[in-house]
């Protein structure tokens, strides 16, 4: 299993939302509002910007099912502007059921 974490815009929301409810396998995300900021080198000077909105999305998926996220975040998500955001995957070895206790092992 892998853990998706996509920065993005938070105009991109509803476009990335829509196109995640077509994926067939997909089962949940979870939305965070946030503030962040980055780093850029212009003309050899180091600028810092100020915080900006973003939008944090969570999504924990079957292998099979990374490449299909990636490309969809990338897609619905994409402006062509600099600051559109980031994606993350990293392996999820286990999870645990809060309800019931149940523990899972996940082949990394």
């Amino acid at each position: 299993m892998k853990r998706i974490v996509a920065f993005i815009k938070p105009h991109k929301l509803q476009p990335v939302t829509l196109a995640l409810h077509k994926i067939e396998g997909m089962t949940g995300v979870s939305v965070t509002d946030g503030r962040g900021f980055g780093r850029l080198l212009l003309r050899e000077v180091e600028k810092v910007f100020d915080f900006t909105p973003h939008v944090r999305l969570e999504i924990v998926c079957e292998d099979k099912l990374t490449e299909t996220l990636l490309n969809v975040i990338k897609t619905a998500a994409h402006t062509g502007l600099r600051g559109d955001g980031r994606i993350f995957v990293s392996p999820v070895e286990m999870s645990v059921r809060i309800s019931t206790g149940e523990l899972s092992i996940h082949d990394c």
